[in-house]
């Protein structure tokens, strides 16, 4: 399905006529706004304004979707207020990209301690960094970084990588050759474990064995649930291996209810950014996120 956004700014820039007015009236940026008119375009197969140096004059394709769209953005636009008013008052609205674990891990204790809405996105890093430059989010937390000059990047967590293990799971094998540093026989027997993993432990498992073994190979997962909370439960009743953020097992560690294996020989480590606009207009509001969700992360420093 095509991006609403787009349509929207789309909306916006025919009836302004010009990419700054309607950037002033989207809140958003105006290499922002040019970027959706730009995907839009490629998107449909046609052009649908004619730039000149202040102007953005409509086709007569974008006169022809203006009018097949205009009706149901506005009900749309309706529906929005309706919902802000009634709902939330005069509350700030903040969007804040990230994964599903940060936000249950360090959003969800701390709900009651924001004066504003917040509306919390979930998706691959590289699509809510682009979002960002957008104007479409105001923070991501991520591990990963662009390089883009106007968003600041500042550290708050690391996270260690832990290999752990379902406790009924053999791994009695593996553990003595990590203490006798038998790394070939280590490296056999890990590829006959049962593996774990989801989209966003891959990258660690890419960089478990080239760091460890000098691999760029790794055997593929058996089992590849939604997510590292998902890994987790299945360890708990199901026999097998997966590496897990520190932050993530140390409870169920402490519990009992799944076992450490090995906190790695070369520690695969990731570092959390805030990344925010340089120029971004809710400085207050996501300043205090960060300020809360540090706060939190203090309580899993390892």
């Amino acid at each position: 399905m095509i991006n609403l956004e787009w349509y929207r700014t789309f909306k916006a820039v025919y009836e302004e006529g010009n990419l700054t007015r309607a950037s002033k009236k989207l809140f958003s940026s105006q290499p922002g706004v040019s970027l959706h008119i730009s995907s839009l375009e490629s998107y449909v197969g046609y052009k649908l304004f004619e730039r000149t140096s202040r102007n953005m004059i409509a086709t007569e394709r974008a006169i022809i979707l203006y009018d097949y769209i205009s009706d149901s953005l506005q009900k749309l636009e309706k529906s929005e207020k309706h919902f802000k008013k009634t709902g939330t008052g005069n509350r700030q609205t903040i969007s804040v990209g990230m994964c599903s674990e940060v936000f249950q891990t360090f959003f969800e204790p701390n709900m009651s301690h924001f004066d504003f809405d917040i509306i919390a996105h979930f998706g691959e890093y590289p699509q809510m960094l682009k979002e960002l430059e957008e104007g479409v989010l105001d923070l991501v937390i991520t591990p990963k970084k662009n390089q883009n000059q106007n968003i600041s990047y500042t550290p708050f967590f690391h996270q260690n990588i832990w290999l752990v293990a379902n406790n009924e799971t053999e791994t009695e094998k593996i553990e003595a050759d990590i203490k006798n540093e038998k790394w070939k026989s280590l490296e056999n027997g890990l590829k006959n474990q049962i593996w774990y993993s989801s989209s966003n432990v891959t990258g660690f498992i890419r960089q478990f064995w080239l760091l460890n073994f000098n691999k760029k190979h790794y055997n593929k997962p058996n089992y590849i649930v939604p997510n590292m909370n998902s890994i987790i439960r299945c360890l708990k009743t199901s026999k097998g291996i997966a590496l897990i953020p520190s932050f993530l097992c140390q409870k169920e560690l402490n519990n009992r209810n799944i076992k450490l294996i090995w906190k790695n020989n070369n520690q695969l480590k990731d570092i959390f950014y805030f990344a925010k606009k340089k120029n971004q207009k809710t400085k207050s509001e996501t300043t205090k996120i960060e300020t809360i969700i540090t706060e939190e992360s203090l309580k899993y420093n390892l």
